[in-house]
């Protein structure tokens, strides 16, 4: 087993303390931090310099209907640059400092996406970035689930605009399809968004829930 440099133990136990009373849950061994909401997640990263010893931050959230094999930020804040390590007392004093405002911006984070409507909201006031189809996707998406078919077809018709340079832009492609003709129907949208989050929550290890999108 590799030996766990001093920042990284001084880490993980900060953020043991700040993030675990919350629910949050250490992913392996690494400095991702994941708040499973069951449709989506948060992520905090504790991200370590290449070179040497130390920490950041970032927190951001992920919406599971992607269905990835891997973590995204979706929406993602750089909270703190890299601070190197330079002894434990002063590196102490960071670690928590990181795991308090990490802690802060996983209840923010909670307070925004507490629904359904809330990211639909959200997700459609952002504008689409040129080369980034994920931001009109997930949107669209959105818009489908809570019965806005019209930004629905907005949306996914800027996705199905990108230029399919990669295989997984065709795949967006198809996906994209497959919601907008399905959009007048909610029942149906949801039932296809629940298949997706099943999926990517056993290809991400993580809880699955029966009716991840039944919310309170």
């Amino acid at each position: 087993m590799a030996n766990i440099s001093p920042a990284s133990g001084l880490m993980t136990a900060a953020a043991r303390e700040r993030l675990r009373p919350l629910g949050l849950a250490q992913r392996g061994r690494s400095r991702i931090w994941i708040d499973d909401h069951g449709w989506w997640i948060g992520i905090a990263e504790f991200p370590s310099p290449r070179w040497s010893q130390g920490s950041g931050l970032t927190v951001g959230v992920m919406w599971l209907w992607q269905d990835f094999a891997h973590l995204a930020f979706d929406f993602a804040e750089r909270v703190r640059p890299t601070e190197e390590f330079r002894n434990q007392i002063q590196f102490t004093t960071v670690a928590a400092g990181l795991a308090q405002e990490a802690a802060q911006r996983v209840e923010e984070f909670r307070n925004r996406f507490g629904g359904l409507d809330a990211v639909a909201e959200s997700l459609a006031e952002r504008p689409g970035r040129p080369g980034y189809l994920w931001g009109d996707f997930n949107a669209g998406v959105a818009a489908a689930l809570t019965g806005r078919t019209e930004v629905t077809r907005q949306r996914l018709d800027r996705v199905s605009k990108e230029d399919p340079v990669a295989e997984w832009i065709e795949q967006a492609h198809e996906v994209a399809c497959q919601v907008a003709d399905i959009a007048h129907d909610t029942d149906a949208v949801h039932d296809w968004a629940r298949a997706r989050i099943a999926s990517c929550s056993r290809r991400l290890s993580l809880a699955e829930l029966p009716n991840p999108l039944d919310i309170a």
